[in-house]
């Protein structure tokens, strides 16, 4: 990787930066005991107008703004930069950007793009040609039936496995389609479809006959989808059947086809994650008449291409998927919505030219010696766990030890010089970036996983843990303010990127984590005592969290969040750790900033992170699908039910809502 040296972390004149950790948006007027969250953010929640074009907004939205607006810069310097030599990053990234802002070239053009692939589903005869037909779709980007894709096998972790998935559905979720308090969603949506079907040219009472059709074919689907608890069950998620035996026993789905269109190398077995879900279609997929069928793609084609397309149609969508849905009364502008696309569709292109001109080189090594002292303090709280036998000790410490982390950036990006991206055929780039990515996974089935591969491009703003890889991965996108900030006292910064990364840590000792061992393979290597033992724990938090009320009558899924909340728990413990051996090798360090101690100063800059205001019905959508709390929880619980937390604000007397358990809850 080699930096562009002329711009060294070079912030365009024109950009706001996002605001850091502040003192000014404490509300000094409220007690921390009675309302911590009010307390730490207050004054900014009091003063924050929710953008009309977002759902949701908060310190990561306002760093993501922030880096949109840097990618912003970067595109519209690619789309004008003739001298960019033809496959290269700059030139991908210029044409692609310039293709999506030709508002006049794609309202003149309609459903034009879409012509042909109507009409080949128009003429789907019989059971396999339809199948060929959901490949292709699959393929382009189209996602209909079921979902595939290809990851580290989780029982053989150093291969890549073909993973088959319950999908299909449109709504955010089953409970959408069988929830009566969805009851009005599922009649918008409804009428929505038949909308749409309505602007490709069918009549009224043919367009809502149609929409009835997709709606009972998704409800259908989401009554034999499992739940997404049950989908947090890494064993029973998983399922190995042999290549012939797929074929065999799904005869509806066709999957030879299915396959072969795909172009999926012949492995020994292939991973369905809910067997149930692939019968129960299969069965459907025999019941009813091809027509209905024909209907459910056709929808699926609309709906998935309807952002790209004219305004009429992205009005239309917009008007249900974002104002219905989610609250959020306006549209985000066009240069945003193509620049995110551009990130979504080939980040490592984009990426390469943001870390060029945006990412010091001392952020990596600032993070990494942090990352190491977070990692020693995890490591000594397994080793002193009062409530885990040796062995288990032994081999959680030995994955601790192996594992590795990632920051900033790739060390090779990659390269999309193959995708022919012309700046005038927008749906048509999306649609090749789209087979890009789908080639790349299924071709590399059964093949040994690479490494150095990112889940997540360099801009993004946020972290994750990988349990195959037992690795952490940070990007360049979330080490700066108010995460990250070399202008800040040790104290800001380990509530901010150290919780973060503790939060990460965690996660692969979390009820999910916990299952993949020191090489990231999925096995059991708990003795039964201490299973029983994490299990004890995990409930505690669990009850905790359920019994949070985020709306009235609403309240937090403590099993849904449940890995989510073990990992926000143990990530402030392990950084709280981490800063107070910080703290005693370098004593000079303690002192009082802004008339605050360091440990306040780190449990407000925790709850700063997580400032955020949000529609309730975003809120809604997030309280079923959501595998995190919503922010006022995750920026308070984990500091009000730390041991610390007393004597820290001045040994104040703990409110129920300073304990909602009474008990230590946390796990790690």
């Amino acid at each position: 990787m080699s930096y562009n040296s002329s711009h060294p972390n070079q912030t365009p004149d024109n950009v706001v930066r996002p605001p850091r950790f502040s003192v000014d948006f404490i509300d000094w007027n409220v007690d921390p005991f009675e309302d911590f969250y009010g307390y730490a953010v207050g004054k900014w929640l009091r003063e924050q107008k929710l953008p009309e074009d977002k759902a949701v907004w908060g310190a990561f939205g306002e760093l993501g703004e922030y880096n949109m607006e840097l990618l912003h810069h970067l595109v519209e310097e690619a789309a004008v930069d003739a001298g960019s030599p033809p496959g290269s990053p700059s030139r991908l990234v210029g044409d692609f950007y310039s293709s999506g802002m030709n508002v006049d070239l794609i309202e003149r053009l309609g459903f034009k793009p879409l012509i042909g692939d109507l009409s080949r589903i128009e003429a789907v005869a019989d059971g396999r040609e339809l199948i060929r037909v959901v490949a292709d779709l699959h393929m382009m980007g189209v996602p209909g039936l079921f979902s595939t894709f290809s990851r580290a096998d989780r029982k053989n972790s150093g291969v890549y496995a073909f993973y088959i998935y319950q999908g299909g559905l449109s709504l955010p979720d089953r409970e959408y389609y069988l929830s009566d308090k969805f009851g009005e969603v599922r009649e918008r949506f409804r009428e929505h479809v038949a909308r749409v079907f309505g602007l490709v040219g069918v009549d009224l009472d043919e367009a809502r006959r149609r929409s009835g059709v997709v709606l009972d074919i998704e409800r259908t689907l989401a009554r034999i989808s499992r739940s997404r608890v049950e989908l947090r069950d890494q064993e029973k998620n998983y399922n190995r059947v042999r290549w012939d035996t797929l074929i065999s026993e799904y005869p509806n789905t066709h999957w030879d086809v299915y396959l072969g269109v795909s172009g999926v190398p012949r492995v020994e077995y292939v991973v369905v994650g809910q067997p149930e879900y692939l019968r129960a279609l299969d069965d459907e997929l025999a019941r009813r008449p091809l027509e209905d069928w024909r209907t459910y793609l056709t929808w699926h084609l609309l709906h998935a291409s309807a952002p790209f397309m004219h305004s009429a149609v992205v009005e239309e969508d917009f008007e249900f998927f974002h104002r219905v849905l989610l609250g959020q009364p306006k549209p985000e502008p066009r240069w945003k919505r193509v620049t995110k696309l551009t990130d979504e569709l080939m980040g490592e292109a984009l990426g390469q030219l943001y870390v060029q001109r945006h990412f010091p080189r001392e952020a990596r090594e600032r993070v990494g010696v942090l990352i190491e002292d977070i990692k020693a303090v995890l490591r000594d709280r397994i080793a002193n766990s009062s409530w885990m036998g040796e062995e288990t000790k032994r081999r959680a410490l030995v994955k601790l030890d192996r594992l590795t982390y990632k920051i900033g950036h790739p060390e090779r990006f990659r390269d999309y010089s193959s995708v022919t991206i012309m700046r005038e055929d927008f749906l048509g780039n999306i649609r090749r970036l789209n087979a890009f990515e789908r080639q790349r996974q299924y071709r590399r089935v059964g093949e040994a996983v690479d490494r150095g591969e990112w889940m997540m491009s360099p801009p993004t703003v946020n972290a994750y843990y990988s349990p195959t890889s037992n690795e952490i991965v940070l990007p360049a996108g979330i080490l700066q303010p108010p995460f990250f900030d070399v202008e800040m006292d040790d104290a800001v910064n380990y509530g901010g990127i150290g919780s973060v990364i503790g939060h990460e840590l965690t996660h692969g000792f979390d009820d999910q984590g916990r299952r993949f061992d020191a090489e990231g393979n999925l096995t059991d290597w708990w003795t039964p005592e201490d299973e029983e033992r994490f299990r004890q724990r995990a409930q505690m938090v669990v009850e905790v969290y359920s019994s949070l009320e985020a709306l009235p009558q609403a309240y937090v899924n403590g099993q849904l969040t449940l890995g989510e909340n073990i990992a926000d728990l143990g990530g402030v413990r392990i950084a709280y750790d981490a800063l107070q051996r910080r703290l005693a090798a370098e004593p000079q360090k303690r002192r009082l900033i802004d008339g605050l101690t360091p440990e306040q100063r780190f449990f407000i800059s925790y709850a700063q992170i997580w400032r955020q205001v949000i529609r309730e019905q975003e809120l809604k959508r997030r309280l079923t699908v959501d595998p995190h709390s919503p922010g006022k929880f995750r920026g308070t619980i984990p500091v009000v039910t730390h041991p610390d937390f007393p004597k820290v604000f001045n040994n104040g007397k703990l409110s129920q809502q300073a304990d909602p358990s009474n008990k230590d809850i946390s796990v790690w």
